[in-house]
């Protein structure tokens, strides 16, 4: 069978609170909501010139999946990602030490 794969191209200048929310399949002010909750980390000042990379917007997905699928609201999902990351942190300064 084959299936068809979508993406978003974000290349170093990143992408618009727009862009950013479309890329997600969302509206801004769910964005909005992440980045008050200090889920999101945009580049730029305010909202006119926040700029969201690869990283951010890989996040955003993670985040919605873990609303979609295991339920979770705003904090408990927040909290979770938290916890990837340093997961991620670890076993990356595990790769570098050669363990």
């Amino acid at each position: 069978m084959d299936e068809i794969l979508t993406g978003v191209v974000v290349d170093e200048t990143g992408l618009t609170l727009a862009e950013f929310a479309c890329a997600c399949g969302t509206d801004a002010t769910w964005v909005l909501e992440l980045v008050a909750e200090e889920v999101l980390h945009p580049a730029g000042g305010d909202p006119e010139g926040w700029r969201f990379g690869g990283q951010e917007l890989n996040r955003a997905r993670r985040f919605q999946r873990l609303q979609r699928d295991l339920g979770a609201d705003l904090d408990a999902a927040a909290v979770i990602i938290e916890l990837l990351d340093e997961i991620d942190r670890l076993k990356g300064r595990l790769r570098r030490a050669g363990i």
